[in-house]
């Protein structure tokens, strides 16, 4: 991690809410998000190489990338097809190939403490 992209993921319904609100805002061009429907469910933003750790991510958000003292797995599934349980709630592209990390900051922080929007 880190050397790729670095990720976080937010659990459960939290996850699905900055999800949300992070493809309202961008206009539903937020670059990769990963849905997992193992176990309670996760969503897994993939940020640029090494972009994250500057940031103090809220409870119930993780960073996952190359500044942490631990090893993680972060699955990405296939661009066509089907990789259950892991798909694409939104896809990398030209225009966004990895989410800004200060947006989905802003967007986590205001899920995670109750408010709304970023």
């Amino acid at each position: 991690m880190g050397v790729q992209f670095d990720a976080v993921r937010v659990i459960g319904a939290s996850g699905d809410e900055v999800a949300y609100g992070l493809m309202q805002f961008t206009g539903f061009r937020a670059g990769p998000i990963v849905r997992s429907g193992a176990g309670g469910g996760s969503m897994c933003f993939l940020l640029p190489p090494r972009s994250g750790a500057a940031l103090r991510w809220p409870i119930g958000a993780r960073l996952i990338g190359g500044e942490m003292p631990c090893d993680a797995f972060v699955g990405i599934p296939a661009l066509g097809g089907r990789t259950w349980p892991l798909d694409w709630c939104s896809r990398p592209t030209g225009e966004a190939p990895f989410v800004d990390a200060e947006l989905l900051y802003e967007v986590a922080v205001a899920v995670l403490a109750g408010r709304t929007g970023p």
